[in-house]
C-alpha cells in the first residue's frame, strides 16, 4: 500500500516523551517515512550497487553491524565503529568526532560522498541518483508524494532528507530498564546492583533518557592512530576526545569502543579506568543487558520493506 501525499506523520511515544526535533526544512509526513525506510535498505545508494545503508546498520543489531570497523565499497578500511542508530534523532552532534554533524540530513552525506574513507563512494557519481533511482516508476511515484513542492524531484537533497526522516522514527524506549524507571516492571537483583554501581561511577557521562551526555571525553593517548576530536577543531587539548557513546541496545551493539577494539562490554568497562573491583564487573554487565529493547530489534516498521506501490520488491 502506497502512503497518500500530504498524510502527516504520528509519533508513537510513551507518556511523558517529546517528539525528536524536526528541522523546518524537512518536515515530517508518513510518505516522506515510507520513502526514507526504502531508500535505506536500498544498495543503488552507492557506487557499484552493492551497499545499503542497512549493510552496515543492521536492525538485530541495534542498526549497528558487529564488526569492529567496515570497509567501502572499494575495500577502503573503515575508521570507526559503526555505532547504533536507536533514538538517534535526539542525539546531537551526532557522530564520535565531529561537532560540526548535528543534523541527520548532513550526516547522512558523510556516507554517500564522504572520501576519508570512501563508504557508499558517490562522490563524483551524484547525477547517478535520479539516474538509477528514476528509472523505477514506484520511486517516482513516491518521490512525488513525499516532495510535493520539489515536484518530485530526485537529487541528493532529497534522498537524504527522506533517510533523515526514517532515521527519526527509529525509536527504543521501551527495554527493561525503562520499564523499571517507569515503575511498570522490575529488573534481576544483580542489575539492581550494577544500577548502584552505575549511577556511583557511569552516570555522569552515560546519564539521561539515551545513556549519554553528548559531550566529548579521552580515554586513549594523544598519540593513539586515530587523533579524535583535534582532527576537527584543531586544539591540542581536543587530541584523543570522543562523543559519549549512547548504551541504548549496548548488549547487541558490539564490539565497541570508537574504532571497535573492545571486543566484549567487560573489556570496555575496564578502558573507562574506574575505581571498581572485578567483581562489580558482573552487575554493571547485568544491568548493561536490560538496556536492550527487544521490540526495537524486531519491529517490522523499521525493516527492510517488501512491498512498494502494491508490489513485492
Amino acid at each position: 500500500m502506497l502512503v497518500a501525499a500530504g498524510k502527516p506523520w504520528r509519533w508513537d511515544l510513551p507518556a511523558g516523551v517529546d517528539a525528536p526535533p524536526v528541522p523546518a526544512d524537512n518536515p515530517m509526513s508518513a510518505a516522506k517515512v515510507e520513502l526514507g525506510r526504502r531508500l535505506f535498505y536500498d544498495a543503488d545508494l552507492s557506487a557499484d550497487g552493492t551497499m545499503a545503508c542497512a549493510a552496515c546498520h543492521e536492525q538485530k543489531r541495534g542498526f549497528a553491524d558487529g564488526n569492529a570497523t567496515r570497509p567501502g565499497v572499494h575495500g577502503d578500511p573503515g575508521r570507526r565503529n559503526v555505532p547504533g542508530l536507536a533514538n538517534v534523532g535526539w542525539l546531537s552532534p551526532l557522530t564520535a568526532a565531529d561537532p560540526s554533524l548535528t543534523r541527520l540530513e548532513d550526516q547522512a552525506l558523510v556516507p554517500l560522498l564522504g572520501t576519508q574513507p570512501v563508504e557508499m563512494g558517490m562522490t563524483g557519481r551524484e547525477t547517478e541518483l535520479p539516474r538509477r533511482l528514476g528509472a523505477d516508476a514506484c520511486y517516482r511515484t513516491m518521490f512525488a508524494r513525499a516532495f510535493p513542492a520539489e515536484k518530485g524531484r530526485i537529487d541528493t537533497r532529497t534522498v537524504t532528507a527522506a533517510l533523515a526522516a526514517f532515521q527519526r522514527t527509529l525509536i527504543a524506549r521501551d527495554n527493561p530498564y525503562d520499564r523499571f524507571r517507569r515503575a511498570e516492571a522490575s529488573i534481576p537483583a544483580a542489575a539492581q546492583q550494577g544500577l548502584r554501581l552505575f549511577d556511583r561511577h557511569c552516570a555522569a557521562c552515560h546519564g539521561g533518557q539515551d545513556m549519554t551526555d553528548l559531550r566529548y571525553h579521552g580515554f586513549e593517548p594523544a598519540e593513539a592512530r586515530d587523533p579524535g576530536l583535534i582532527e576537527k577543531t584543531g586544539r591540542a587539548a581536543d587530541a584523543g576526545l570522543f562523543r559519549t557513546a549512547s548504551l541504548r541496545n549496548v548488549a547487541v551493539t558490539g564490539p565497541w569502543w570508537h574504532d571497535g577494539s573492545a571486543r566484549s562490554m567487560t573489556d570496555a568497562i575496564r578502558r573507562h579506568r574506574l575505581p571498581i573491583s572485578e567483581d562489580a564487573m558482573p552487575p554493571i554487565a547485568a544491568l548493561l543487558e536490560q538496556f536492550t529493547d527487544v521490540i526495537f530489534l524486531t519491529d517490522p516498521r523499521f525493516a527492510m520493506p517488501d512491498h512498494a506501490c502494491g508490489k513485492r520488491l
